[in-house]
């Protein structure tokens, strides 16, 4: 009797114990998705329950631009990306839950607007990025469209009646990364987005997007193996195409220039050096084509690079508001 006493004892001890320790949150998670889709399409909302069925009790906001799905899904064509970027930048501040920092996932074009919140705001900051798919040194032709997706074919026509004119720039978002290696002078004139953020432009270097981009504990870049929608495929790694006076091969097999030979990066401009230098740069390849992610695919990055564990000091807010949660 004694003995069972002390079990007794020692077990409410335990559950005493356990129920008065805090559970230390997961930290958060923020998904960008691409061009086509929308923050809360059924493929979006089918992708997150996946991962929190992975990492129970994860938090997860999906970002919009537009409440109303249509219109978050036209934006992913339309509109001025600096200004969307100040806007995501607004919201994610707003949202209490993210205060102490978050993971992110970037769909295709998501995936270098969330480098950009990163090297232009990150408060609050980010601490893994995963990218799929995206352009992180632009595009040298713009993303094919289905016959049915509407939207996507008037941008494109729109786009191709001149990429780098004033209103497209202002207006088309896939020409504000469109980066044409035989017109490199006139996309570093006219082009409002990319050139900034790869700070491209020597007379307007900024230093801060460096220390930003530095400051991730680990920077994962997907490219898909038989990606024939982003040109080049190699533009997730931060590849490009050379320009024309340095292109060796000719026109009919263009020259692929590496991430470690960009100028960006040698002269460390964004601070990919210092991550990649440091093995906080993960290069992985997806089997198939533009974001066609198979579970061998994500699982493995998710797993490893979302639902760590918040430390000491995180507050659980109740009264944010996060659009997309099962």
């Amino acid at each position: 009797m004694v003995r069972l006493l002390a079990i007794g004892t020692a077990l409410l001890s335990v559950l005493s114990h356990a129920l008065s320790t805090p559970v230390t949150p997961r930290r958060p998670l923020v998904i960008w998705h691409g061009m086509g889709d929308s923050y809360g399409s059924r493929g979006m909302l089918e992708f997150m329950n996946l991962i929190k069925e992975m990492h129970p009790g994860l938090v997860i906001h999906s970002v919009y631009i537009k409440e109303d799905l249509e219109e978050d899904q036209k934006a992913g064509f339309f509109g001025d990306v600096n200004e969307q970027l100040e806007m995501v930048a607004d919201q994610l501040a707003n949202i209490t839950q993210l205060a102490a920092g978050f993971d992110a996932i970037g769909f295709s074009q998501g995936g270098q607007f969330l480098r950009a919140y990163v090297e232009k705001y990150n408060t609050p900051p980010i601490n893994n990025l995963i990218t799929f798919g995206s352009q992180h040194m632009g595009i040298s032709d713009l993303p094919k469209c289905s016959v049915w997706d509407v939207p996507c074919q008037l941008a494109r026509r729109a786009a191709r009646g001149g990429v780098y004119t004033e209103w497209a720039q202002r207006n088309l978002v896939q020409a504000q990364y469109y980066r044409d290696a035989a017109q490199l002078d006139a996309y570093l004139k006219y082009n409002k987005f990319l050139p900034e953020i790869n700070n491209e432009l020597p007379d307007a270097l900024n230093h801060t997007y460096a220390d930003n981009l530095a400051s991730l504990n680990a920077l994962v870049l997907v490219l898909f193996s038989a990606d024939t929608t982003v040109v080049p495929k190699e533009t997730a790694w931060f590849g490009s195409f050379a320009p024309e006076e340095d292109d060796i091969m000719g026109n009919d097999e263009k020259t692929i220039v590496p991430m470690r030979l960009q100028p960006l990066y040698t002269h460390d401009w964004i601070g990919l050096r210092t991550l990649d230098e440091s093995g906080r740069v993960m290069l992985e390849t997806c089997e198939g084509r533009h974001m066609e992610i198979s579970d061998a695919c994500w699982q493995p990055l998710v797993k490893k690079y979302v639902g760590g564990f918040l430390g000491e000091g995180y507050e659980q807010g109740a009264d944010a508001l996060l659009r997309v949660q099962s």
